[in-house]
């Protein structure tokens, strides 16, 4: 199966937190936090429609302003999901600039802000136009922990606890289509935008005998139509979908793994923090964060697939091996046998 999701850390284990995940054959990204984001080319931080902030410390969020700074002045909006209070640190920043010559901008910005609690979310939007002034009109909504959904994929979340609210993360497939292209070809048909229409057809769940047409090309003046169901068993292979999770900042206490397990079972790809040894344990229980073995022990009861730590603290600087042979050793030792460690 071909990936659609192709997360990447954007910094690195020492770096600030942040995880790119762009999408197959789209010109399209998601973002889980939104620490300092220049290492990533202009060219895909234009590509990011959502952008999920698992809570406000500096690391997590001061890349708010480099985003803001290249979605000015083009048509767009941009999705924005954070903890409750996430509304105050973004209005903070946007009063901290002059927008008096916004008005002579062509293209319009919004900004769509979701604030999740424990038992609704709340959003407001601000548009670029209007000096980014919060709309007076917030949509409240119950809180069932999925943020966003569209036909293909869900992202969820839960409420975890860092000494404030801190959001753990799961990006999923509803189904994965391959497209087989040798098929594709015997059909006399060529590999293009109606693709994408094709698997959108599918995720949309529109019935096999419906009507599907394939648009002319340069080859094929006169369009081809194709049941929906014929042209799926000719051309596809349907697999369970892809499921990508990130967890940062976490106290290790039952009430965190209570939440936070279910929401990473049996991720393909778990992202989780390491930013303390279990020798310094006494120090991530004070800093509410996890430690290698800690990160370890979830992914096993979480049965992860693989796992990419991350987050560590400048003190191993040189000894991130320690880290990743620690997480591997409670992996193990929880009954998984081995797991792959990105």
């Amino acid at each position: 199966m071909r990936p659609s999701f192709h997360p990447r850390l954007i910094n690195g284990a020492f770096g600030d937190p942040g995880l790119f995940i762009p999408f197959l054959f789209q010109k399209r990204a998601i973002l889980f936090d939104l620490g300092d984001i220049h290492a990533l080319a202009a060219k895909d931080i234009l590509k990011i429609s959502h952008v999920f902030v698992s809570h406000t410390h500096m690391d997590h969020f001061i890349g708010f302003d480099r985003l803001l700074r290249l979605f000015l002045g083009r048509e767009k909006s941009l999705y924005l999901y954070g903890p409750a209070g996430i509304s105050h640190n973004v209005e903070g920043k946007l009063a901290g600039y002059a927008w008096n010559l916004v008005e002579n901008f062509s293209y319009r910005l919004s900004l769509n802000l979701t604030e999740v609690h424990p038992k609704y979310t709340r959003t407001s939007v601000y548009h670029c136009q209007d000096r980014f002034r919060p709309n007076s009109e917030t949509v409240q909504r119950p809180f069932n922990e999925v943020l966003y959904e569209e036909p293909s994929l869900a992202v969820s979340t839960v409420i975890l606890d860092h000494g404030i609210s801190c959001l753990g993360f799961a990006i999923e497939e509803r189904f994965h289509v391959n497209i087989n292209k040798d098929a594709v070809l015997a059909l006399g048909l060529e590999t293009g935008p109606w693709l994408q229409e094709f698997k959108q057809a599918l995720y949309h769940r529109r019935p096999p005998d419906s009507e599907f047409e394939v648009k002319p090309d340069k080859h094929h003046p006169d369009p081809r139509r194709f049941s929906l169901g014929e042209l799926a068993e000719r051309i596809a292979r349907i697999a369970p979908g892809q499921k990508i999770t990130y967890i940062t900042d976490m106290a290790y206490n039952p009430s965190n793994v209570k939440r936070m397990v279910p929401l990473v079972q049996d991720s393909d790809h778990l992202f989780i923090e390491a930013a303390f040894l279990e020798k310094d344990r006494a120090i991530a229980a004070a800093k509410k964060h996890l430690t290698a073995w800690q990160a370890g022990r979830l992914a096993a009861l979480a049965r992860a697939k693989q796992f990419t730590l991350f987050h560590f603290s400048p003190r191993y600087l040189g000894q991130a091996h320690l880290l990743q042979e620690e997480a591997l050793r409670a992996y193990e030792t929880a009954g998984n046998g081995t797991a792959a460690i990105a």
